[in-house]
């Protein structure tokens, strides 16, 4: 993740939590899963069925291995090209065509190596392309350098058949290529018989070929090419077995994962199934990568610890957690069919407030049983809040990631979180958050939370910029511009409620999320919006809305 300091990109709100040392100007990934759909990007679907989904996986796979067969295929072509260069007579045209032909394929097969090697990501219909192009112009060139060899060999008297090239490109995409079994087929058997083919067709056209080629020769050919057809496909459909029983025999006791659908600096999370229940969950799990980081591993703990002793409806619910043989934290929640706050207001705008006014409601009952029981979130944003489906009710709200929560009274360690650091994420951080000198307590979710409702009603956050100190800054020292100056058909009663939770002062906020509720309650827009409306609005939208956590 890039550094929110160093960038010109102006710091939206799903821009990911952060974790900044207030001795130096430097921004980390700080301790939650960035999903796409925490960030507030769609596109995220459940795979439903017990079959294990290799999609995702043997994309990323095939951009991998495709990566290193064109990295090798290059290398070759280059070290050749000057070994072609040495013995070229550049007076003879043919001799030109084919050093410019052995340039060129070189060139392409470079610039296709440096494509593969960027970070950003790319389609799989891409990665096809790529792996044609990466096999099929250097056949095209063998087909090339054969023909040329076979005419000027025979001419000499004896057929020289360069059977090693083919070789190497069977070998090599069969090696490095994840296929099935009907494409490898395809791809392995085109390597086989074009070199076969051209040289038959030669034969049938050019007499004196036909008349240097012994038969002993062709049936030699033809046994070698069988062979390495029949061994390449073999090797491709074993290799692919074993990873596909590789990828069944990862799963976490009861529960198989089916898609990857986000990562970030705490872990991993995936779609899974519980195998005999068939019911669908969410895994998430620190990366193997992280499991030696003992902070990274307490605060993962320390978050299911956390989420596992609330019970609210309104709080994602947690299903089970371990450790696997390997030292592999995880633990399951509940699948939720919906979107996140972050996600609805980027795809549908600002909500009315009747809607605003139902969720936040929502959320300050979530928050209520956290604090009684004497945690405090710190990392309420519209990404860690969603909207669910559940039990047949819709606009159901679900507090999710408690990856920064702590409790108000124990003293935390060192080793946790240092002296002067400050966590959250920047755009709906509290001001004592900002500033690290008090600890922060209930009054801090309120204030982030009246930072969500402002977002809500209005479609943007109170504080932006560039660089995320600017904006911590902002939360700490700089005023609040009302949300009726960006909506003014906002009700004055809710933009009351939501600037006393924007207070700079703890003590000029609502003092618990109870007296926030009933404020609410009490606005004139707070009877705009139920259970009815909702599910009006998710089923006019429902063919275009299948995400889930």
């Amino acid at each position: 993740m890039s550094d929110l300091t160093n960038t010109d990109k102006t710091l939206l709100p799903g821009d990911p939590t952060v974790e900044i040392d207030s001795g130096s100007n430097a921004v980390s990934s700080g301790g939650t899963v960035l999903s796409r759909v925490e960030t507030g990007v769609a596109g995220v679907e459940f795979v439903e069925g017990a079959a294990p989904e290799l999609t995702r996986e043997t994309q990323d796979l095939l951009r991998s291995r495709l990566r290193t067969a064109t990295l090798v295929l290059f290398a070759g072509f280059a070290a050749f090209l000057a070994v072609h260069g040495s013995y070229t007579d550049f007076s003879r045209s043919v001799e030109v065509f084919l050093f410019g032909f052995h340039v060129a394929a070189t060139v392409v097969l470079g610039l296709l190596a440096a494509s593969l090697c960027r970070r950003c990501d790319l389609p799989l219909w891409w990665l096809r392309v790529s792996e044609w192009i990466t096999f099929g112009l250097p056949a095209v060139f063998f087909l090339v350098v054969q023909y040329f060899l076979t005419i000027a060999s025979c001419r000499e008297g004896v057929l020289d058949f360069p059977e090693g090239l083919w070789l190497v490109l069977i070998y090599t995409y069969a090696l490095f290529i994840p296929n099935t079994l009907r494409r490898a087929s395809v791809a392995i058997g085109m390597m086989c018989i074009a070199p076969m083919a051209l040289l038959l067709g030669m034969m049938w056209w050019c007499p004196h070929v036909a008349e240097h080629t012994a038969t002993d020769q062709i049936l030699r050919l033809v046994l070698i090419f069988c062979l390495a057809g029949m061994s390449g496909i073999l090797g491709v459909d074993i290799i692919g077995a074993l990873r596909r029983e590789a990828f069944e025999a990862r799963q976490l006791g009861q529960y198989r994962l089916t898609r990857r659908i986000g990562a970030g600096g705490m872990g991993e999370v995936f779609l899974a199934e519980h195998q005999l229940l068939k019911r669908p969950c969410v895994v998430k799990l620190i990366r193997p990568d992280k499991t030696g980081n003992p902070k990274v591993l307490a605060r993962f703990q320390r978050e299911v610890r956390a989420t596992a002793k609330l019970s609210h409806w309104n709080t994602v619910e947690i299903f089970d957690y371990g450790c696997t043989a390997d030292g592999t934290f995880y633990y399951v929640m509940e699948y939720l069919p919906g979107m996140s706050l972050g996600e609805m207001v980027d795809r549908f705008g600002p909500l009315p407030p009747g809607r605003v006014i139902y969720l936040l409601r929502q959320a300050c009952d979530a928050l209520a049983e956290a604090h009684a029981a004497g945690l405090i979130h710190r990392d309420i944003k519209p990404g860690n809040i969603f909207v669910a489906q559940r039990g047949g009710v819709h606009d159901v709200v679900k507090l999710l990631d408690f990856g920064l929560v702590k409790p108000i009274m124990e003293e935390e360690s060192i080793h946790l979180t240092a002296e002067g650091t400050i966590t959250g994420s920047p755009l709906f951080i509290s001001p004592e958050q900002a500033l690290g000198e008090t600890r922060p307590d209930g009054r801090s979710d309120i204030y982030s939370l009246g930072v969500v409702g402002y977002f809500l009603l209005t479609g943007l956050p109170p504080f932006a910029g560039d660089r995320a100190i600017k904006v911590i800054f902002a939360h700490a020292h700089e005023p609040v511009v009302p949300p009726s100056q960006h909506c003014p058909e906002i009700p004055a009663d809710l933009e009351a409620v939501i600037l006393r939770c924007l207070a700079k002062n703890p003590a000029e906020r609502f003092q618990n999320t109870a007296e926030m509720a009933d404020a609410l309650a009490a606005c004139q827009s707070a009877d705009g919006w139920d259970r009815r409306q909702a599910a009006q609005w998710w089923s006019r939208r429902e063919e275009k809305i299948n995400v889930g956590v």
